[in-house]
């Protein structure tokens, strides 16, 4: 395993970091979330990504259980806060109030006095942009954070919250990034980069769907995560026939190249320097160290243009709002 630095920060993450999302939310099992975990200790993964809104604590909670047994300086956590937590019209945003309560929260189910990350999951066009910021920067300084980060703001959101605090605030981005979603390379790699600030990109598998396993016109294998509701919530962003069958053309350049196909898709995330760290999910340890093994792989410029031949225009490009996300600024 290899590691980056994350952005301005003192944090070296590994290449490949395990993420809690559609899993350990409530899709996989405690004594599967345990077992996976393991693997990434095994595997040489330090970094661990997870959100409050998953499983509305539950994959906070089973990380908590597992990581706590662990020496608190062997791993790097993250979460984040923004999703609604209940029904209460009030549980959700970036409030002072709700990050106030909701790091604390946090910090209970995951059995630590402490996060290395702390993540606006999405921004807030509710809320003054500097009470947020406020907010955030004070949870660092009661030592609940060591460093902040945002997940899907648009580039005028970025550009604001760094004209506020400078750009120290921040030390990470968090967007989906793929071979078939390739839309923040426009704009907020080059933003990020100019400011310090490293990308931790989730779903670079496409939600599994750059493993191959998923054929144009074949039902979802038995057991595979479109094959039931659990975990296919955000099916439609990749899934389709024409990005299925862009991924059957890369099937045998990575057969050629001597690679899998998550190895392939993973090194290609990996091949951008503004990327700290590629977030996987698994279910069951293999996959752990399979995904792993794509640390280090260096995919030549003649493979890479193979990829975007094979690719076409199936690919997500160009500015496009994330699921949840709000073009909208609110000053104060």
């Amino acid at each position: 395993m290899r590691y980056r630095k994350l952005g301005s920060s003192d944090l070296q993450v590994s290449e490949i970091s395990l993420g809690s999302w559609l899993t350990y939310s409530g899709g996989v099992g405690a004594d599967a979330t345990r077992a996976c975990t393991e693997a990434a200790f095994e595997a040489g993964v330090n970094f661990f990504d997870t959100a409050n809104v998953y499983g509305q604590g539950a994959a906070e909670s089973a990380w908590g259980e597992i990581l706590s047994a662990r020496p608190r300086d062997s791993y790097v956590l993250a979460t984040k806060v923004f999703f609604p937590m209940s029904d209460d019209p009030a549980d959700q945003g970036l409030s002072p109030a709700q990050i106030a309560r909701q790091i604390d929260a946090s910090l209970t189910r995951l059995r630590t006095d402490h996060v290395d990350l702390y993540q606006a999951h999405r921004f807030d066009a509710s809320v003054p942009i500097e009470d947020t910021i406020e907010a955030f920067q004070k949870v660092v300084e009661q030592g609940k954070a060591r460093y902040l980060g945002f997940s899907e703001w648009t580039p005028e959101q970025i550009r604001t919250a760094i004209d506020i605090a400078g750009p120290g605030l921040f030390v990470s981005s968090q967007p989906q990034y793929s071979m078939l979603w390739q839309a923040p390379e426009t704009e907020v790699f080059p933003l990020s980069a100019a400011n310090g600030i490293s990308q931790i990109v989730w779903s670079p598998l496409a939600q599994g769907v750059l493993t191959g396993k998923y054929r144009p016109g074949r039902p979802a294998p038995r057991g595979s995560r479109f094959a039931g509701e659990t975990m296919a919530v955000s099916k439609d962003l990749v899934h389709s026939d024409a990005t299925l069958e862009a991924v059957q053309r890369l099937v045998p350049i990575a057969e050629e190249a001597g690679m899998s196909m998550p190895t392939l898709a993973l090194a290609w995330v990996l091949r951008r320097g503004e990327v700290a760290s590629a977030i996987t999910g698994a279910s069951r340890p293999e996959q752990v160290h399979a995904n792993a093994a794509a640390s280090g792989v260096d995919l030549p410029d003649d493979l890479l243009a193979a990829v975007d031949r094979a690719l076409g225009d199936a690919p997500v490009t160009g500015p496009i709002l994330a699921p949840g996300a709000d073009a909208g600024i609110k000053r104060r």
